[in-house]
């Protein structure tokens, strides 16, 4: 099985009218339960919409927001599927639920990782 990241930008709900809202999550979330029915579910979560801080390697914090960003993450799910096109098929059924386009990017392996998780009895 291979892990995708699939995300939206942020603001790319902001045309859904509030009255709206809770019917959108009412669906996403159907969504989620689906994917956690058929084990593919591994993680997923809205972001804040906060500035961010960024940490530079010498331990520097910056704030933001960034000018020069044009787009950032509004939210993502990690789904653990057997091919790019079943990840692509719960992209478009998440895009459905959200009322907006959907990203899909595979994740890197990493067994070193997966090892780490799997000694302290941990699934990623």
């Amino acid at each position: 099985m291979t892990r995708y990241l699939i995300s939206f930008d942020a603001g790319a709900m902001d045309h859904i009218p509030d009255e709206e809202m809770p019917d959108v999550g009412k669906a996403a979330h159907a969504v989620v339960q689906e994917a956690v029915s058929a084990g593919v579910f591994v993680f997923g979560a809205g972001l804040e919409r906060r500035r961010a801080s960024v940490v530079a390697t010498d331990g520097t914090v910056t704030d933001g927001p960034y000018p020069e960003t044009k787009e950032v993450v509004g939210g993502f799910t990690i789904v653990d599927v057997a091919s790019h096109e079943d990840a692509l098929a719960w992209a478009a059924k998440i895009a459905a639920a959200c009322r907006c386009a959907q990203e899909v990017r595979q994740l890197m392996p990493d067994p070193e990782a997966d090892a780490m998780l799997h000694r302290v009895g941990r699934r990623w």
